[in-house]
């Protein structure tokens, strides 16, 4: 009976990543569909579209959809002409004139940066995953990332900000103030780090600071020698007197 539990158990654990891939995708285009799908608000905007050219309800659904897809590669040309910081400056002029709004911009702007790879040198987009050894190198480590390279001055220390991200939702997590010497640049990008987070360390990070891979090579070669306590001096040994002879 337990071979047959553990043969059935295997097979849902070799299903099991399938199953969770086709339940959030099915998830996610319900939720889409009853956000922009026909009959929503958005859906009806995008058949308001499509309405001067077809009849059908369906039809024109489509056809707003087609013009929407459209303008957005247009627009993507125009980024990739060289014309982002207008386009930006545009949309930024537009939407900080709105109250409320704005603010919702700006948030939904800093999210976005941190994934966008191109463009100019934004600070969120000159975040970079680093290595953040509390105590200095050869202690606990922890990958993290630098959003700016600006130390901060608390009386006679210069401290830097550093994000650690927690797992497996890599949007969350403490912002820490640690000492410049703490921190060593890691390899790999943004997108690297948050495949660590997710997969809960199972990817592995991309690699170490040489001085880190110098520290943890020693630690793992250096044997550990017990301490041993000073031995006490021998007293003389005292001959026995010969035969005959007076032992005082």
């Amino acid at each position: 009976m337990g071979r047959i539990l553990r043969i059935f158990l295997s097979g849902v654990l070799a299903l099991l990543p399938i199953m969770v891939t086709v339940t959030v995708t099915a998830w996610v285009a319900s939720l889409v569909a009853s956000y922009a799908g026909p009959g929503s608000f958005l859906g009806d905007l995008i058949t308001s579209l499509g309405v001067n050219v077809y009849g059908s309800t369906t039809i024109a659904y489509f056809v707003g959809l087609g013009i929407i897809l459209a303008i957005i590669f247009v627009l993507g040309l125009l980024v990739e002409s060289g014309l982002r910081s207008w386009v930006s400056n545009s949309f930024d002029w537009l939407m900080t004139r709105i109250p409320l709004v704005s603010n919702v911009y700006d948030l939904s702007k800093r999210f976005v940066a941190i994934m966008d790879r191109g463009g100019d040198g934004d600070s969120l987009k000159s975040m970079r995953p680093v290595w953040c050894f509390f105590g200095g190198e050869g202690n606990a480590a922890v990958l993290a990332l630098m959003p700016t390279h600006e130390p901060v001055v608390v009386g006679e220390h210069s401290y830097v900000p550093v994000l650690i991200p927690s797992a497996p939702v890599p949007f969350g997590g403490a912002l820490v103030y640690v000492p410049a010497q703490w921190v060593k640049p890691a390899e790999g990008g943004v997108e690297r780090l948050m495949n660590v987070y997710v997969s809960m360390g199972v990817t592995p990070p991309e690699g170490l600071p040489s001085g880190a891979k110098r520290a943890l090579t020693d630690a793992a070669t250096a044997s550990p020698k017990k301490a041993t306590a000073p031995r006490k001096p021998r007293a003389p040994r005292r001959r026995p007197p010969p035969i005959g002879e007076d032992a005082s």
